[in-house]
């Protein structure tokens, strides 16, 4: 089952990658070879006008082949023919596809799981805020006269108050009100003063809880770079197929929201990833086409495929490198 739902969720996220490169390519009047998902050996294949369309059967990759992408072309409609806008456009698609994935995805998720909102749902007896004043169905606006506009800035800002009181701002039948409540410490060492939130299905809400998320995950993810760029961080915590497969079948013993929260995730990191400037990756093609644009189109589009294909070999080597390294560390 975790073989499945990992071959499934790598099927669609490449799926959704390459559809953005053609879906941007047709937009653009730029003529498309082929559609794959999968890599290796063909499966079925059928054409249809001129794009022949491929399931082949390693899901671990896909392609969307297109005329003068990787070699010099006298047709006006390829790829090498086309202005660096238009280029841009169909190289940032399937990133950009991958971070749209990933926001509806989330959206999903927080919708049926339900999303905090800043409107309280309890205040115990016994507890800061409700000797405060506080009461179910109070909207928290302010905390310490610093606006929350979440429930995660509530948390923080109560957490991070100095002194043992904090003034808590809300919205009670359309008045604004402001209390003053101390706090204690929680399990955690945490300051908190007894309250919980709402917990709202709407699908405006969970929507902007996916984008707050998505941008939150990808802040996290540039630092996690930088830190490996600059050997802060451990190759340790990058993982290859195996580490995936591996951390897939845990998620999957708690249920499919886990399975798509992580599907999203994935889903983000192949989008960021794919923009690295690395030779080979649609970063490192997005290098060349600004470069090109810069000095005049000087690399030729045989030299920009030698540097790709390299990368290329380069990349497949780090992909055999993260098989046995997972290999050891999570089954051996």
């Amino acid at each position: 089952m975790t073989i499945f739902i990992a071959v499934l969720m790598f099927c669609v996220l490449v799926f959704v990658h390459e559809f953005g490169h053609f879906a941007a390519a047709k937009a653009v009047g730029i003529k498309v070879n082929e559609f794959s998902v999968g890599m290796g050996p063909l499966i079925f294949q059928r054409k249809t006008g001129e794009t022949e369309y491929s399931l082949r059967a390693f899901p671990i990759g896909g392609y969307c082949k297109m005329e003068g992408e990787d070699e010099d072309s006298s047709d006006d409609r390829a790829f090498n023919r086309q202005p660096a806008w238009a280029k841009i456009l169909v190289i940032v698609a399937g990133s950009f596809m991958n971070i749209l994935a990933t926001i509806l995805v989330l959206a999903v998720v927080l919708t049926y799981a339900g999303s905090l909102t800043t409107t309280l749902d309890q205040v115990p007896e016994g507890y800061p805020a409700r000797e405060a004043g506080l009461l179910p169905g109070d909207e928290i606006i302010a905390v310490d006269g610093q606006r929350c506009d979440d429930w995660t800035s509530v948390v923080s800002a109560i957490a991070e108050s100095r002194g043992g009181s904090v003034s808590v701002t809300i919205l009670r039948e359309g008045n604004e009100q402001t209390f003053v409540s101390f706090t204690e410490e929680n399990e955690e060492g945490r300051k908190v003063i007894g309250i919980t939130p709402v917990l709202s299905h709407s699908v405006l809400l969970g929507t902007k809880e996916a984008l707050r998320t998505t941008a939150a995950m990808m802040a996290t993810m540039g630092t996690f770079l930088g830190q490996l760029i600059t050997g802060q961080a451990s190759s340790s915590d990058v993982v290859g197929p195996i580490g995936i497969v591996t951390i897939i079948g845990q998620q999957a013993q708690y249920g499919l929201i886990n399975v798509a929260y992580l599907m999203a995730m994935i889903s983000l990191n192949l989008g960021i990833v794919n923009l690295l400037p690395l030779p080979a990756l649609d970063g490192g093609r997005l290098l060349f086409v600004l470069i090109r644009a810069v000095t005049g189109g000087r690399i030729s589009d045989d030299a920009e495929a030698r540097v790709h294909m390299i990368g290329m070999i380069l990349l497949m080597g780090l992909m055999v490198f993260l098989v046995f390294k997972d290999t050891f560390q999570f089954i051996l």
